[in-house]
């Protein structure tokens, strides 16, 4: 019997159907997750009778590729979540072993969270309740989000999204992706660099791939947002310098900043953890129990067209490499 091996704890974590599709299928799952994520050691200690991976953030890089081919077993590498960045999907395809991903299907969830977080952070509401808690009344105020100008970074599938929910808000709403035709916009407005995005917005939400080349938002480009603007990062970690976020914090050039992703994960030691105004989540935009049963469901049905030849209708692609 085929071995799945687990390594992303939220994988059917409140759903018992996609361990059922592959045990349907004449699979034997075996969870291995460790409540973090992997490293590439962790993960090759988990190679021996794997025919199937399922990673969540675990790092697959040449290293765990490589001892995979040496072995011989690994047959198919199916990614719980989107964005491939931490799988080495060149390494993988010249190996000849398919990474998977499920695209499409947690993009509502994390929109969802994203209008949360804006909400959360404008209207200061943990806050609020923090010194409810603690025997107070606190008289605390911010904008409505119509009165603001939201520029949206990436207007993938999450990013329209968000522009979606953000209508029903009356925001006014502008969008930077360079992946994008100029006719892919619709009503929102398009800018034409990011910097344009930067610099007009009062309220910036990052939805771009990770993997660039140092931080998107580093130093330089946080001076260019407007004073008093808040910052969401519902993306990756490394698309901000963490340490210039807090920098901006502590001297009110930014007002607020809302993250569900850092650059290590969990953030121990994080300079985000104690600057001020800030709002941080456990990067659990795709945990709804919905979308937790499509998710995985949609893997384990990748997973066994791997392992039985058939088509792979989500298959990455090296130059499809962090598409979010």
């Amino acid at each position: 019997m085929s071995e799945v091996v687990v390594l992303s704890p939220s994988f059917g974590r409140w759903s018992p159907e996609p361990a059922q599709v592959l045990a349907d299928a004449g699979l034997r799952v075996r969870r291995a997750a460790l409540g973090a994520p992997m490293t590439p050691q962790q993960v090759i200690g988990q190679l021996p009778g794997a025919a199937a991976l399922i990673v969540g953030l675990d790092a697959v890089d040449a290293s765990v590729i490589e001892e995979a081919a040496r072995r011989g077993e690994l047959r198919v590498i199916a990614k719980h979540g989107v964005g491939v960045d931490n799988i080495d999907v060149a390494a993988a395809a010249r190996a000849g072993i398919p990474v998977v991903h499920v695209p499409a299907l947690n993009s509502g969830a994390v929109a969802d969270l994203v209008l949360g977080l804006m909400l959360a952070l404008l209207r200061r509401i943990p806050e609020a309740q923090q010194g409810l808690r603690e025997g107070g009344w606190p008289v605390l105020a911010g904008p409505e989000l119509s009165e603001l100008a939201v520029g949206i970074a990436g207007f993938g599938r999450i990013g329209r999204g968000v522009a979606r929910r953000l209508e029903g808000f009356d925001a006014s709403v502008a969008a930077f992706d360079p992946f994008l035709p100029p006719d892919a916009f619709g009503s929102v407005r398009r800018t034409g660099t990011l910097e344009e995005l930067l610099e007009t917005s009062d309220l910036v939400t990052l939805h771009l791939p990770g993997g660039q080349d140092g931080p998107l938002l580093d130093e330089a480009a946080i001076a260019r947002m407007r004073p008093g603007a808040w910052l969401v990062n519902a993306a990756r970690g490394e698309l901000v310098d963490e340490h210039a976020v807090a920098r901006a914090l502590r001297s009110g050039h930014l007002a607020g900043y809302a993250a569900d992703a850092f650059t290590a994960e969990p953030p121990t030691g994080s300079p985000l953890l104690e600057a001020p105004n800030t709002l941080l989540t456990p990067h659990m935009g795709a945990y709804t129990r919905a979308t937790n049963a499509r998710m995985g469901v949609s893997a384990a049905r990748s997973i066994i067209a791997a392992l039985t030849g058939a088509p792979l209708d989500h298959e990455v692609r090296p130059a499809e490499e962090g598409r979010r």
